[in-house]
């Protein structure tokens, strides 16, 4: 688990690759993805609202990288009032093995 500081879960997978990118070793930016896509399983996107309050805005699934990309498939957005589900989990491998599903 860590925290990342971006402006949405898309955001933060770019924001991962600059922070390689920077780091003075020279990858190639599909060998980056690959990685990312591999390592992070979910993004929680946090968010300040209008009134000050914090919420969570976006919970996001690393699902695979096709096509030079990272995919994702958005579980939850907040839509103003509540967050609410846009699609099941697709990789449940680990919950299943800690008896979790």
């Amino acid at each position: 688990m860590s925290t990342g500081h971006a402006n949405s879960a898309a955001d933060m997978i770019s924001r991962l690759e600059m922070m390689v990118l920077m780091s003075g070793v020279e990858f190639p930016l599909n060998a980056i993805r690959r990685q990312i896509a591999s390592a992070v399983d979910i993004i929680i996107h946090l968010g300040r609202l209008r009134d000050k309050s914090r919420k969570v805005l976006e919970i996001v699934e690393i699902t695979d990288f096709a096509d030079g990309e990272v995919v994702t498939s958005p579980l939850f957005r907040f839509d103003g009032e509540r967050l609410r589900r846009e699609n099941a989990l697709t990789h449940t491998m680990k919950l299943e093995r800690s008896g979790l599903l």
